[in-house]
C-alpha cells in the first residue's frame, strides 16, 4: 500500500533553523521528523512512500535515498515552488495509484497508530461515497478555535466542540483529479466543500500530537521525547 508524506513547506516560522536544513530533517529525539513517519509507515505495512519537496529538497533525497534503509520504496515528487497541500498531492497523483492513500504532514509528531491508517484506507477504498477520512486531535494552545466538528464518525460543517485537523488524513484519488498539475491549491476549501456534502468521515485521536511549527515547540517536543528515547 502507498502513502504520501508532505515535505515541501518552507518552514518560515522555524527560521533560522530552516535556512540551512529543510524542516522535515529537523531532529526530534536524535532522529529526523520525517524518519519517525517513515519507520511507522513501514511497520504498518506501507511499502511505497511518495514524498514531495521544494525548499532544500535535494537534502531530503540525499538523507533518505531510495528508502532501502527503511525497507520501503521512496519516490519523490519535486516542486519548483511549493504548491500547498492539495496542489502538491495533485501533482503526485500519477505516483500514488488508483487506491485510497494516507497523507501525513512531515512536520507533525504523533503517537497515532499507523496500523489504523492501513485499515481506514481499506475501508475508504470500499466506500466511494466518501472522499476523505481525517484524524482530528484536541485543540492545542496555539489553535484554540479548532478546525472541524465531529459527530460520531462524520465530519460536519457546524456544531461543537470543534477539533483540530492533525495533518493526517486518507483520501480518494478522485478527490484531487480536478486540480491542474502544477497549480497551487489549498486543501481546506476542498475539504469544507466535501464536508458540506457529507463526504468526509473522521475520528478523534486523544493521544500525543504536536505541530512542530516553531523553535520553541521543537524544543518542548525534544524534552518530552528524549526520556522515552533513552528508556
Amino acid at each position: 500500500m502507498k502513502a504520501m508524506i508532505l515535505a515541501a513547506g518552507r518552514g518560515e516560522r522555524m527560521r533560522p533553523l530552516t535556512d540551512t536544513i529543510p524542516k522535515p530533517l529537523l531532529k526530534v529525539g536524535g532522529k529526523a521528523l520525517i524518519v519517525w513517519h517513515i519507520e511507522k509507515l513501514a511497520r504498518a505495512g506501507f511499502d511505497e512512500i511518495v514524498i514531495n519537496h521544494a525548499h532544500l529538497g535535494h537534502m531530503i533525497e540525499a538523507e533518505l535515498g531510495s528508502g532501502e534503509n527503511f525497507d520501503v520504496d521512496i519516490v519523490y515528487s519535486p516542486e519548483t515552488r511549493a504548491l500547498e497541500t492539495a496542489g502538491g498531492i495533485a501533482l503526485a497523483l500519477p505516483l500514488l495509484g488508483t487506491r485510497a492513500f494516507p497523507v501525513i504532514n512531515a512536520d507533525v509528531f504523533c503517537d497515532y497508530d499507523f496500523l489504523d491508517l492501513h485499515a481506514e484506507a481499506i475501508m475508504l477504498q470500499e466506500d466511494p461515497a466518501r472522499s476523505a477520512h481525517l484524524i482530528l486531535v484536541d485543540n492545542p494552545a496555539h489553535h484554540r478555535a479548532g478546525d472541524f466538528v465531529l459527530e460520531r464518525r462524520l465530519v460536519v460543517p457546524e456544531g461543537a466542540p470543534c477539533l483540530t485537523f492533525s495533518g493526517i488524513g486518507i483520501y480518494q484519488p478522485a478527490f484531487f483529479q480536478g486540480i491542474p498539475r502544477g497549480e497551487k491549491v489549498a486543501l481546506a476549501p476542498l475539504l469544507r466543500a466535501a464536508i458540506s456534502d457529507g463526504r468526509v468521515s473522521g475520528e478523534h485521536f486523544p493521544g500525543m500530537w504536536t505541530d512542530v511549527g516553531t523553535p520553541a515547540r521543537l524544543e518542548q517536543l525534544n524534552q518530552a521525547v528524549q526520556p522515552r528515547v533513552n528508556h
